[in-house]
């Protein structure tokens, strides 16, 4: 401020002794006076410049005939006089003191809205490490290492971290917790243990729960299966249609090697398929609106052979 800026300085001519003894002292003169205006703001701030250049007068009055009473020209000038300001660590149209005080605003862990002015609310914006209406509590993945009603202190593990069962910690293990996360239960010995969601049956009956660290996630059953309590065909509940239990598992049935044909028409071939099987036409024959012909080859004539429906694929209801 420019107060200070001048605190040391004289008339700077080659007679100081004659300046002060007709200008008067430096220290009170109109001249130190201009260079304290001229250092108040900086040239980039506009509004500041615009403010001092508004109430010049006043700067001038407390410069003249009340700087003695009122020393200190911030808060005689800035807080009392023209009421734009409030002293730090207060906010508002009656400079209330800011949450956590006005001497440790946010308790020294954030920033406290209109800090220092006529406005704002006084709520704290906290640092990363912190949380809460006061800066006080700690943030996921940050354990306390100091706590009282004035102060708090959090600090980030680097080497580990926070377990991953944790929300908030005071060490690296799960029995730090402080709060576990969604997913997590503290146990009887107070760590934060995996939930086990698939207890609760949350799944749907072609599916089957894939228990996760602190989650779950819904898995659909095999194909051959009707319902099922796990991964692949040896996990079905019971079998789907086309499918047989064999070996403690569903296995596909070949329904073209059943002791019954499957596919009675002429000229027809059967294809067994995962669950199923088709009905197509044998090598050398092709199908003609439904039925089985024997394919043409250019420049030849075949004598017309008809069959029944060609390609039939069975379906399961």
């Amino acid at each position: 401020m420019g107060l200070a800026d001048t605190a040391k300085k004289n008339f700077g001519g080659g007679n100081t002794a004659w300046e002060e003894k007709t200008l008067s002292k430096y220290e009170s003169s109109e001249i130190r006076l201009v260079e304290i205006i001229e250092n108040l703001c900086d040239s980039s701030n506009f509004e500041c410049n615009n403010m001092v250049e508004e109430h010049e007068e006043l700067i001038e009055k407390w410069w003249f005939k009340v700087k003695k009473k009122y020393p200190d020209l911030f808060k005689w000038f800035c807080i009392e006089t023209i009421e734009v300001c409030c002293p730090p660590g207060t906010y508002g149209p009656d400079c209330l003191a800011c949450r956590g005080g006005s001497e440790r605003p946010c308790h020294g862990n954030g920033h406290c809205d209109g800090d220092g002015t006529r406005g704002g609310d006084g709520s704290c914006s906290c640092k990363k490490e912190y949380t809460g209406e006061f800066c006080l509590d700690c943030s996921s993945g940050y354990f306390s290492s100091l706590r009282n009603e004035t102060h708090s202190v959090c600090t980030v593990f680097l080497l580990p971290a926070c377990h991953a069962a944790c929300k908030t910690c005071t060490g690296s293990s799960n029995k730090d917790c402080q709060d576990c996360k969604e997913g997590w239960i503290k146990n009887e010995d107070g760590a934060c243990v995996d939930l086990d969601e698939c207890a609760s049956s949350p799944c749907k009956d072609h599916q089957y729960c894939l228990n996760t660290d602190g989650s779950f996630s819904c898995k659909a059953c095999d194909a051959s299966c009707v319902g099922c309590t796990g991964e692949g065909s040896e996990k079905c509940k019971t079998c789907s249609s086309g499918y047989v239990k064999e070996d403690e598992k569903c296995t596909d049935i070949d329904e073209c090697n059943l002791p019954e044909k499957v596919c009675t028409n002429e000229n027809q071939d059967c294809v067994n398929t995962s669950g199923s099987y088709k009905c197509v036409c044998s090598e050398g024959f092709e199908d003609k609106d439904g039925t089985c012909v024997q394919t043409v080859k250019s420049g030849e004539e075949v004598e017309s052979e008809t069959t029944e429906p060609s390609h039939t694929e069975h379906v399961d209801l």
